[in-house]
C-alpha cells in the first residue's frame, strides 16, 4: 500500500534539508574531474591525484564523531548552519590556494571543506528519516539523495565543460566554480540560521544521555543491524567514490574519447544514478527496502562483471548500469541501519558518516592500475557490491525481520 512520504506539519523542513543535499553532492562530484585536471596540469600521476580524494574524505573520518556530539548537543539546525560556514570559508579558500601555486595548497582547502560537509551529512541524513512516518523512511531519504545525484549531475557537466574548454588556462581556473560555490554556501548559511527547524524528540530515557554523554556512541554497537550496515555503507563507498573518481581516467585511458568528451559521458552516468535514486523512492513505497537493496547489490555485481570482462566498448554498457543499480544503495543501507534507534539515531549517523573516507579506495586503484592495467582496478569496487549485496540478503532472509520499526 502507497504511504505518504512526509507529513503537513514537516514539509517546510523537509523541503529545506532536501535542498543541501543538492550542495554536498556538486562539491563531491567536483573532485572526480579535478583529479584529471590537476593530472593535466600539475603533470601529476593517477596515484598522487588520488590525494585529493584522500584529504576530502579524511576530513570526513576525523570530523564524524565531533560533528555527532556537536549535532547531539546542539541541535540539526545549528549542526547544519556550522556545517555550510565550514564549506563556503573551505570554498573560498581556494582563492589565496591558486595563489599559492601548489597542489598541497588545495588539499589544505579540500580537508575544510570535507569537515563541513561531514557536519551536513551528519545532520541531514538522519533528520529526513525522521520527517515523517517511520514506514516511509527509507523512500524519503532516497527522495532527498535524488537531488545530491542532481547536484552531481550538474558538477560534472557545468565544470567538467569548463575545465576541459580550450580556453582552460591552468589550474587557477578552478577558483571560479569553487567562488561561486562558497559564495552561494555562505548565504544560505545565512537562510539556515534564521528559519527554525523543528527538533525530533524520542521518549526512550536516552535522550538526556544522547545530549551530554558518550554512552550512546557504546550503546550502538549492540545493534547487529547497525554495525553490519556500517560495514555495508564503507563498502559502498569505497565502490561508489572510487568509480566516479576513476571514470574519466580510464575511458580516456582505453582510448575511447577525450578528457572533455569523458566527463559528459560521467555526467550521463550520473543521470542514470539520478533517476535510479527518483525510481527507488517510488519503488520501495511499495517494496521492501530489504528486497531492493538484495536486487540492486546484484545487479551492480554484475555490472562491474562485465567491466572487468574488458569486451572493449561493450564495457561502457556494464559501467553505464553500476551507476543505476547503485543509486539507491546509501540512503537504503543508511536509513536501514538507524532504524528503530530513537534517540540513539544522531550518534549512529555520526559513525556512519565516517564512511566516506572509503573514497580512499581510489588510491587503491590508482596503485593498481599504474602497477597493472585500467581494467584490474575495478576487482576493488567488485568486492564492495557483493558486501552490499549481502547485507540486503542478511536483513531480508533474517530470523529477527519484522522486529524492528521501519
Amino acid at each position: 500500500m502507497k504511504q505518504k512520504l512526509t507529513t503537513k506539519e514537516y514539509l517546510i523542513p523537509f523541503v529545506l534539508i532536501t535542498l543541501l543535499f543538492f550542495l554536498w553532492g556538486f562539491a563531491r562530484a567536483i573532485l572526480d574531474v579535478l583529479n584529471k585536471h590537476f593530472q593535466n596540469e600539475l603533470n601529476i600521476s593517477i596515484t598522487q591525484s588520488a590525494l585529493i580524494q584522500v584529504t576530502t574524505y579524511l576530513g570526513y573520518f576525523l570530523m564524524a564523531i565531533p560533528a555527532g556530539l556537536f549535532i547531539n548537543r546542539y541541535g540539526y539546525r545549528r549542526g547544519v548552519v556550522f556545517g555550510l560556514l565550514l564549506f563556503g570559508m573551505g570554498a573560498l579558500l581556494f582563492i589565496p590556494g591558486a595563489e599559492a601555486g601548489t597542489f598541497y595548497a588545495f588539499l589544505g582547502a579540500l580537508f575544510i571543506i570535507g569537515c563541513g560537509l561531514t557536519f551536513l551529512e551528519t545532520a541531514a541524513n538522519p533528520y529526513v528519516t525522521e520527517l515523517g512516518p517511520t514506514e516511509t523512511s527509507t523512500s524519503r531519504l532516497n527522495f532527498s539523495q535524488s537531488f545530491n545525484g542532481l547536484g552531481c549531475l550538474f558538477a560534472t557537466f557545468v565544470v567538467g565543460q569548463f575545465l576541459f574548454s580550450n580556453s582552460s588556462g591552468g589550474a587557477g581556473d578552478v577558483v571560479v566554480p569553487y567562488t561561486v560555490l562558497g559564495i552561494l554556501v555562505l548565504a544560505i548559511a545565512v537562510v539556515f540560521a534564521r528559519v527554525r527547524l523543528p527538533e525530533i524528540h524520542h521518549n526512550d530515557g536516552l535522550e538526556e544521555k544522547a545530549r551530554y554523554g558518550r554512552d550512546p556512541l557504546l550503546k550502538i554497537w549492540r545493534h547487529r543491524t547497525f554495525v553490519y550496515g556500517l560495514i555495508a555503507l564503507l563498502a559502498y563507498e569505497v565502490s561508489e567514490i572510487s568509480i566516479n573518481s576513476y571514470f574519466i581516467n580510464f575511458v580516456t585511458g582505453q582510448g575511447w574519447m577525450t578528457d572533455r568528451t569523458a566527463s559528459l559521458l560521467l555526467t550521463g552516468g550520473l543521470a542514470f544514478f539520478m533517476v535510479g535514486r527518483f525510481t527507488g523512492s517510488w519503488v520501495m513505497r511499495r517494496v521492501e527496502p530489504e528486497r531492493m537493496l538484495l536486487i540492486c547489490g546484484v545487479g551492480a555485481v554484475v555490472c562491474t562483471m562485465l567491466v572487468l570482462m574488458n569486451f572493449g566498448r561493450l564495457s561502457l554498457i556494464g559501467l553505464m548500469g553500476i551507476y543505476l543499480f547503485e543509486a539507491i544503495m546509501f540512503p537504503t543501507i543508511f536509513s536501514l541501519a538507524v532504524r528503530g534507534l530513537g534517540s540513539l539515531t544522531k550518534s549512529a549517523s555520526s559513525i556512519l558518516m565516517m564512511t566516506p573516507v572509503g573514497g580512499c579506495g581510489f588510491l587503491m586503484m590508482g596503485i593498481v592500475a599504474d602497477a597493472t592495467n585500467l581494467v584490474v582496478p575495478f576487482i576493488i569496487p567488485l568486492l564492495g557490491y557483493i558486501l552490499v549485496a549481502l547485507y540486503g540478503f542478511g536483513l531480508l532472509y533474517s530470523p529477527k525481520r519484522g522486529k524492528y520499526p521501519r
